[in-house]
């Protein structure tokens, strides 16, 4: 399984939506219907699965799927 593979894993089980609706370029609140309590619920779950940290400032600027794996390619998070 790929890092991209896992984050969409978590993303499908956590906000309750399809495979098919997790494209890069969805938007967590306005293409998968995520309210702010989900997102962060959400992006705990990245926390501790990745082991990573994220700040208030990095939290800010994940807004699609596509930022949540950019932003941990960025600190090298790898999955196999």
């Amino acid at each position: 399984m790929t890092l991209e593979e896992k984050v969409l894993e978590i993303i499908v089980e956590q906000l309750d939506v399809t495979k098919e609706e997790c494209v890069p370029e969805a938007f967590f609140i306005d293409d998968l219907g995520a309210d702010s309590l989900d997102l962060a619920e959400l992006l705990l779950e990245m926390e501790d699965t990745f082991d990573v940290e994220i700040s208030t400032e990095e939290l800010k600027k994940i807004r699609k799927i596509q930022d949540v794996i950019d932003f941990l390619k960025a600190r090298n998070v790898t999955w196999d």
